[in-house]
């Protein structure tokens, strides 16, 4: 009985240990960019061939460019559509909100 309780617990300790151990070894799934990350990848693309500081000026003014709301190209677009009218006016309004 002492010899099947002592082959049980090896057995049982040794399926733990393969158990963990596969859980920990395997590749953890890749995740999605974070914005930051997605921001270098087409700052990196729209770069080009530029080198040195011409691209480090880029990188710099690419990286902190804010990214312009929908909500605020309706203001500014409202706010230089003001003397238009009917057409007109839809129809700038459907240019400047595209851009």
């Amino acid at each position: 009985m002492r010899h099947l309780m002592t082959v049980l617990a090896v057995a049982a300790s040794a399926f733990a240990t393969s158990a963990y151990a596969a859980s920990h070894t395997a590749a953890a799934p890749a995740s999605a960019p974070t914005a930051q990350q997605s921001k270098m990848t087409t700052c990196n693309k729209e770069a080009g061939e530029k080198k040195g500081d011409e691209r480090k000026a880029f990188m710099k003014e690419c990286l902190s460019a804010q990214k312009v709301t929908q909500q605020d190209k309706m203001k500014t677009c409202n706010k230089d559509a003001a003397a238009k009218k009917g057409d007109e006016r839809k129809a700038f309004m459907k240019e400047c909100l595209s851009k």
